[in-house]
């Protein structure tokens, strides 16, 4: 009888316990949701009030007159994200090859991988120093998409060098044994093999650096500058979302806030858009 109460009083006891902890971590759960469900409502019920054709198509304003668009930071947004792309995507890409294929986790291995984990973990805003030294204030480019573009792409190299490890070692490596045992060369077997079997992995760490880049203000401010004009080259001044929502969001003109809060819906719509193509690949095996 005695052991049964015993028994009994443990299994309360484990009880109230799970209990309990589901309570916090739901507690936990809402608390990291409500925040950012209601800063999407908001930027949503703000946003859509000047959300039209002309957003697309015309430029913004003069100081304190209505009307007007974003449609230059638009377009700048994506040249700079391109830009950003095309530099980060093949030493990303080739950097996580090396470490994964043909290092042998040497020295210079660790070192890289220790450099990519320390710079994933500083602010963005050290990034835009180091490409307005490099690039502006040195006068190789001054202020302009190049600028920018190597700005972010600092930004994004990290989260494509990691990604892309990780995704090159869970190929089986009964696939490289398999390659090299019909007589194909290590880069052949690296080339034509590991890395298509691992390329929806790669791709989803490329959308996610993307989004990332997409949403980053501070190195565009010390590197693209703004303009209130449509592009006009890539070693110019050129506007983008984000840096438009920062400036328009702090005058005292109405109209100009109502664009930095549409600004601000499409940015949330791009980021959006870019984590969900990471989720879509994310399903796929990468082997």
């Amino acid at each position: 009888m005695t052991a049964v109460n015993l028994q009994k009083k443990k299994s309360d006891l484990r009880a109230i316990f799970g209990y309990s902890m589901t309570a916090v971590s739901v507690a936990c759960l809402l608390a990291t949701v409500i925040p950012l469900f209601a800063v999407l409502i908001f930027v949503a019920i703000q946003g859509f009030r000047s959300l039209n054709l002309n957003l697309f198509l015309k430029l913004p304003p003069a100081p304190g007159l209505a009307g007007g668009g974003v449609g230059n930071a638009i377009i700048g947004t994506f040249i700079v994200v391109a830009i950003a792309t095309v530099i980060a995507v093949p030493i990303g890409v080739l950097s996580a090859v090396y470490l994964s294929e043909f290092s042998g986790d040497n020295q210079v291995a660790r070192a890289v991988r220790f450099a990519t984990n320390l710079l994933s973990g500083i602010p963005s805003i050290i990034a835009g120093v180091f490409a307005y030294g490099a690039l502006v204030s040195s006068g190789l480019f001054g202020f302009s998409a190049i600028a920018g573009g190597v700005a972010l792409a600092v930004l994004m190299l990290p989260t494509i060098i990691r990604t892309t490890d990780e995704a090159l070692q869970i190929v089986p490596q009964d696939i490289r044994w398999a390659a090299l045992g019909v007589g194909a060369y290590k880069y052949q077997t690296v080339l034509f093999v590991v890395l298509p079997a691992a390329l929806s992995s790669i791709i989803t760490g490329v959308t996610l650096a993307i989004a990332r880049a997409a949403g980053e203000t501070a190195p565009l401010i010390f590197t693209a500058l703004y303009s209130n004009f449509w592009p006009r080259g890539l070693k110019e001044p050129i506007a983008t979302l984000a840096v438009l929502v920062y400036n328009f969001a702090s005058v005292p003109y109405k109209s100009q806030q109502e664009l930095a809060w549409a600004a601000s819906l499409l940015l949330v719509f791009l980021v959006l858009i870019t984590n969900i193509t990471a989720r879509f690949f994310t399903r796929k095996k990468a082997y």
